[in-house]
């Protein structure tokens, strides 16, 4: 990643996307935040135990950005068929190598990395761009599982 790369900065949304949801959020309004989450899933289709995977995924990774991004992000969210779309956002120094690799289950009794072993399980893709000016995490969640 060059130094001119602005991670916690978002990119531009996808042509043909149709923009459901943005939002900056904190620690105090992460409820909040679930809420318009579980709103704009059931309003594109999802229901049941698919909407609560993927409120529950980008709930992970809004939490990792308030508790180790600096306190605070932004979100986004869009639909382009036939997924949905995710981009959290932060300013925080950046996730360390260590903590990166997410695709294997944190042993039992292991504390931290738990929500992004989740996330990339529940959802169909998940790409991390980190750096120390921040984070930014795609998520791609399937509205046709």
């Amino acid at each position: 990643m060059g130094e001119s790369s602005l991670p916690g900065d978002a990119a531009p949304v996808p042509a043909g996307a149709v923009p459901l949801l943005a939002a900056d959020f904190d620690a105090a309004t992460l409820a909040n935040l679930r809420g318009q989450l579980n709103r704009c899933g059931a309003a594109s289709g999802l229901g049941d135990l698919n909407l609560s995977n993927f409120v529950l995924a980008v709930n992970e990774i809004a939490t990792n950005a308030v508790r180790h991004g600096g306190g605070s992000g932004h979100l986004r969210l869009w639909q382009l068929d036939p997924d949905l779309w995710c981009e959290v956002a932060d300013h925080g120094a950046g996730i360390p190598a260590s903590r990166l690799n997410g695709f294997h289950r944190p042993q039992p009794g292991h504390i931290g990395g738990w929500g992004l072993w989740l996330a990339r399980h529940l959802c169909v893709s998940l790409d991390i761009e980190t750096g120390k000016t921040g984070t930014r995490v795609l998520l791609r969640y399937s509205l046709h599982r």
